[in-house]
């Protein structure tokens, strides 16, 4: 066990029976939710399992698409960017809130006119042929599995862990048990429902916290004076590590010399923004499940409203946690934080779960608990029902073109059943990566995939002339370039080493940016 977990171990003592039942109510209600949402819609046929019968309104679809993408990850990320950096990582958030204005105007129109139920199957109708569709399904699950729900399951099981004390297979399994229940039940239409209790329950939390947090330091107007205050009392001599940037509440950072360069955070951030909002199953699948197109519109602008939210009550707060905790938050030595939180590279990571855990009373602590796995919660299902819905439409209905809808929804519950399990298992590699830099390379491999698939769909969407052949040996040289990246990363060896920054004679910080991406969260 790592220091940094006995040291939480040793605050979680402080949670009391009120912080176990808001947890317990908080179970009980999404348990509800998902069963009264399960029994609005058909359950026994394609339409009413993977796209809750197309009969949803606008404002539970917007708030499950915020919800979806507010994972317990991005939690931890934005608010340990945010101490680590400032308000520029806020880029993250806003760029998309007009991303989400092109899904409703631009893309959705093509994919309902096409009258498909997944991605992968719109491309397969586009080209011709079998190729791309398989691909983009196959590629979609992998990173399914092995980004997005390992990554969100761990960091959402550890915060439980280390705030409350539970072992982390046990907080884990518990998590998986209610999501899976009302995933496989219900379909589509509890995973929105019940995402729409999450982000009310995210926002309540979240205000709560945000407000106390802004009282514990006099109010907006000092957060600049006491952030840039925030010194660890342990420095590494002869270093400017130490110091908070001098930009923090610049949100457009210098194009050379910024951790988050500006034509990065506008012009490329939007390849990746178009990529999650437009052409992702999970995002794309709520939008298809619209009455019409009205609500798919509606359901966009409530999502990009919500999508600017993280800056006040995420990203913020963490900032002021490096304020009221610098030699936590903002350590900078590398036995220092060692100690603090397991790793050589920074703590800010643990700067939101430090503020529940010091700031919050009873009951508020528990409430503060059941925010996280709303947000872990609200991923995860969104991402068991759009993965079984691409299994089951592009790759097992491809073998099997006379299945039954009874055999494909069986299917669908199933592979809803097998991710869980998946999940379970990939856990300990996560766990065991040094300081996280698998995960770490996990997301830069996502990042190395995303652009290409961007491209197909604005292509197939914008260009007539666009064929199948050549979109399938761009996409599979693409894809060797992105599998030759471990060779490169071998040959060459770490661009950075942590222990350089224990050497005096250096004038400048040798480390990167603690958190150079929202989701590269390295909580241990």
């Amino acid at each position: 066990m790592s220091n940094s977990t006995s040291n939480f171990y040793t605050l979680s003592r402080s949670f009391s029976f009120s912080d176990i039942i808001v947890i317990a109510t908080y179970f009980l209600l999404n348990l509800a939710v998902g069963i009264w949402s399960s029994c609005r819609v058909s359950r026994n046929t394609l339409s009413g399992y993977f796209l809750a019968g197309r009969d949803m309104a606008w404002w539970p679809i917007g708030a499950s698409m915020f919800a979806s993408s507010e994972g317990s990850g991005l939690f931890i990320g934005l608010a340990g960017a945010g101490a680590a950096g400032g308000i520029a990582v806020a880029g993250f958030e806003w760029n998309a809130t007009y991303v989400l204005l092109a899904l409703a105007w631009v893309f959705v129109p093509v994919y309902i006119s096409s009258g498909i139920v997944t991605m992968p199957e719109y491309l397969g109708r586009r080209f011709g042929g079998e190729r791309i569709r398989t691909y983009l399904a196959v590629l979609s699950l992998l990173l399914s599995v092995f980004t997005k729900i390992s990554a969100d399951l761990y960091s959402g099981a550890l915060f439980v862990q280390v705030c409350l004390g539970w072992n982390l297979y046990l907080s884990t399994v518990l998590m998986l048990v209610v999501t899976a229940l009302y995933t496989i039940a219900g379909g589509l239409a509890a995973v929105i429902y019940t995402d729409t209790l999450q982000t009310f329950v995210m926002i309540v939390g979240a205000i709560i916290l945000t407000i106390t947090a802004f009282n514990k330091i006099g109010g907006y107007g000092n957060l600049e004076k006491v952030y840039s205050l925030a010194v660890p009392s342990k420095i590494i001599p002869n270093s400017t590590c130490h110091l908070p940037r001098g930009d923090a509440m610049h949100l457009f950072r210098h194009a050379a010399t910024g951790d988050l360069p500006w034509p990065g955070m506008t012009l490329g951030l939007t390849i990746l923004s178009t990529w999650y909002w437009c052409t992702d199953q999970v995002i794309v699948q709520r939008s298809l499940s619209a009455k019409n197109m009205s609500h798919v519109k509606g359901a966009s602008i409530l999502a990009a409203y919500l999508k600017m939210l993280p800056f006040i009550f995420i990203i913020l707060p963490g900032m002021i946690s490096r304020a009221l905790y610098p030699d936590t938050v903002g350590c900078v030595d590398p036995e220092e934080c060692v100690r603090v939180c397991g790793t050589e590279v920074g703590c800010s990571n643990i700067a939101f779960p430090k503020l529940v855990v010091e700031l919050m009373p009873s009951g508020l602590r528990g409430l503060m608990i059941a925010v996280m796995m709303a947000a872990l919660m609200s991923s995860l299902t969104s991402i068991f029902n759009s993965s079984s819905t691409l299994f089951t439409m592009d790759i097992w209905k491809k073998h099997r073109p006379r299945a039954s809808e009874r055999e494909l929804l069986l299917v669908g519950r199933i592979v809803t059943v097998i991710l869980v399990v998946a999940s379970v298992v990939w856990i300990p590699i996560l766990q065991s990566a040094n300081s996280g830099q698998l995960y770490v390379y996990i997301q830069s491999v996502t990042s190395c995939l995303a652009p290409p698939v961007t491209a197909v769909f604005t292509l197939a969407i914008f260009w007539k002339r666009t064929n199948e052949q050549n979109i399938h040996y761009g996409l599979f040289l693409f894809t060797g370039f992105v599998l030759s990246l471990p060779l490169y990363h071998s040959l060459i060896g770490p661009t950075w080493d942590p222990a350089l920054c224990r050497n005096p004679s250096l004038t400048e910080c040798c480390r990167p940016h603690v958190c150079e991406h929202t989701m590269c969260e390295r909580l241990k």
